[in-house]
């Protein structure tokens, strides 16, 4: 089988680069090891940036999105016991964050896909990677008990954190930085009415809180919790009880709760794999980084990285290579800064074992952003995504000379 790109990771990375290539007139394969069912079945974050939605709409998948998206122009913290309002939209120059669940979205890009015949190989758990390093690399598999190889001219690795991509890479070749936080994530999703038209932010002495959303009549909740804890420890009621405590009294008062239709436990992390092109195997989303979901990056960054690859392999087949040149370092320089903002707000925003000091560092710095123009208009900035650095931009380097030991044009 032959097609110009091998595309591993049928989740929203993967799924939007192959529709970006397609609109391109670039001819790709979807390969992923879960089922349909299962990838769409994922729960996940659902808050957009800007870039994110134009590249949606580039792929042509944002008709569904725009209609049903909830359009916030704010966010709101609450220490103290007070809630404090920051107007993303005046101090960004008038931009948003559009609200719009990754698992609604999964599914437009799946149907897209599917409605334009694109090739999607679901249930190829083996996948292997050979010769990324030369002119001529190939993926191999196998589907109904016959072996498959895909021979192309690029791999793209958008198979997440513990797809194959990055694990095909010599650990010599790569370097890591990685930070793991001492407690995770408790989830609930429920459908419910959202405690507010807008996301609630929450540092309290109980630890972290986030009430979010996913539409105008399904809800979203965090608690932060020790890693120890599991699923089973947290009912239901135990859940609501603890957000409950948690918030400022009136958002505690207007509470609404239900049964939960789905719970899980994410643990924190931040992660960078540099560089992100190995000859040609390149890496985008998950497979390179992970960041907190604290400042709704993840996604966001998964696109802003599909979006400079594509525009990188259609250079290419016009007869320019320095769009992959430079794919690395320019991913690296946008997904070190949301790393910095993704740790800064989940440094600010939990609780700490036994760290009285870093409270009340915390404390003087929520008063600190909310009481200055400045630091709320950084805020605002970072949260609805910093502008795209242009391909031609220069930029410094971000990850060094690695990856030039790989370089096949």
């Amino acid at each position: 089988m032959r097609t110009q790109v091998a595309i591993v990771g049928a989740g929203p990375a993967g799924l939007l680069l192959g529709q970006l290539l397609h609109r391109s007139g670039i001819d790709n394969i979807v390969l992923e090891r879960r089922s349909r069912e299962h990838v769409l079945g994922r729960i996940r974050a659902g808050v957009l940036e800007e870039i994110t939605v134009s590249a949606l709409a580039e792929a042509g998948v944002d008709a569904r999105l725009r209609r049903e998206g909830l359009r916030h122009e704010g966010v709101q913290l609450s220490f103290g016991g007070e809630r404090h309002r920051i107007d993303l939209h005046r101090l960004s120059g008038g931009r948003h964050v559009l609200v719009y669940g990754q698992t609604e979205l999964t599914r437009d890009l799946t149907e897209a896909r599917a409605a334009s015949g694109l090739a999607t190989d679901y249930e190829v758990p083996d996948v292997t990677l050979h010769a990324f390093d030369t002119t001529h690399p190939q993926v191999h598999y196998t589907r109904g008990g016959r072996p498959v190889r895909i021979e192309c001219d690029f791999i793209a690795g958008c198979d997440g954190f513990h797809g194959v991509c990055r694990a095909s890479v010599a650990p010599a070749a790569l370097r890591i930085y990685e930070r793991a936080y001492p407690f995770g994530w408790m989830g609930l999703l429920a459908d419910t009415p959202p405690l507010d038209d807008e996301l609630l932010y929450v540092n309290s002495p109980r630890g972290f809180a986030l009430c979010s959303m996913r539409s105008r009549t399904r809800s979203r909740y965090y608690v932060q919790c020790p890693l120890t804890d599991s699923v089973r420890d947290w009912s239901d009621e135990r859940f609501w009880g603890e957000l409950r405590e948690r918030l400022d009294p009136g958002s505690a008062a207007r509470l609404i709760t239900g049964p939960s239709i789905e719970k899980s436990l994410a643990p924190l992390r931040s992660f960078v794999a540099e560089p992100m092109r190995f000859g040609r195997l390149l890496l985008a989303g998950d497979a390179a980084h992970i960041v907190p979901p604290t400042g709704a990056k993840g996604l966001n960054l998964a696109a802003s990285d599909v979006l400079m690859l594509s525009q990188a392999l259609e250079e290419h087949y016009r007869g320019r290579s320095s769009g992959l040149a430079h794919y690395s370092d320019r991913c690296l320089r946008r997904i070190w800064k949301a790393e910095r903002f993704s740790w800064w707000l989940t440094s600010l925003l939990h609780r700490f074992p036994d760290d009285e000091f870093g409270g009340r560092l915390q404390h003087a710095e929520l008063e600190y952003l909310v009481g200055s123009e400045a630091a709320r208009a950084a805020f605002a900035e970072n949260y609805v995504g910093l502008a795209l650095e242009p391909p031609d931009h220069p930029g410094g380097p971000a990850s060094g000379a690695a990856g030039s030991r790989h370089d096949p044009q």
